[in-house]
């Protein structure tokens, strides 16, 4: 089992702790971290984009002429997809683009996201994590110990804590969430995660 070191928030080893190999120390599948990413992606598309086919353009209900006789083209309406002004063919329509995938690849790219984190030395186990009072400049003090003052910050806590929720929500860089939002795309993207001892064992008990 690896074994990482555990912090309080001033940056001072208190301790160590061994995380669960089944959830820490597997094998990083990158075709399923790709694709977890694309699902989450694509969940989060809005997919409004909307056209009109000539029955939704207002007019061209009248025949512009007669059929015959003219030496024109013949054209039964103004709104056809050939004329300026007429309706789109096969244009987008409001859809939505979600997919799923299996629970076993979605949890095994949890894994591997965090097995990636801690390889890369990028996961810091904090002992606890609560605040007296709401205050921006305790996380910045938080992140200046850790030396990661300069990098995104993930901070997973096994409950919300409304404290550290409301001390980050004002940095751009820092993102908090709970143990049950753990998510791929989120792992990926901040160099640097903050978890407590508390949100570890929330995350084995559900991924081991």
């Amino acid at each position: 089992m690896p074994k990482v070191a555990v912090y309080d928030i001033t940056g001072k080893q208190t301790g160590e702790v061994e995380l669960n190999d089944s959830v820490f120390a597997v094998e990083v599948n990158e075709a399923v971290l790709h694709q977890a990413v694309v699902m989450q992606m694509a969940s989060q598309r809005q997919g409004n984009a909307s056209t009109k086919t000539r029955g939704f353009v207002r007019g061209g209900g009248k025949k512009p002429w007669k059929q015959k006789g003219t030496g024109r083209a013949r054209a039964g309406s103004i709104r056809s997809p050939l004329w300026v002004g007429g309706g789109t063919v096969f244009g987008p329509q409001p859809r939505s683009y979600a997919f799923s995938m299996p629970r076993k690849q979605r949890r095994l790219a949890l894994k591997s996201a965090l097995t990636s984190k801690v390889q890369d030395g990028e996961l810091v186990v904090l002992e606890g994590l609560d605040f007296e009072a709401p205050k921006t400049k305790q996380v910045i003090k938080m992140m200046g110990d850790f030396n990661a003052s300069e990098q995104k910050a993930l901070i997973i806590t096994a409950e919300e804590v409304e404290s550290v929720f409301k001390s980050a929500r004002n940095l751009p860089s820092v993102k908090t969430i709970t143990s049950m939002g753990l998510n791929v795309m989120d792992l990926l993207h901040y160099d640097r995660v903050f978890v407590t001892k508390e949100a570890v064992t929330r995350i084995e008990e559900v991924l081991a």
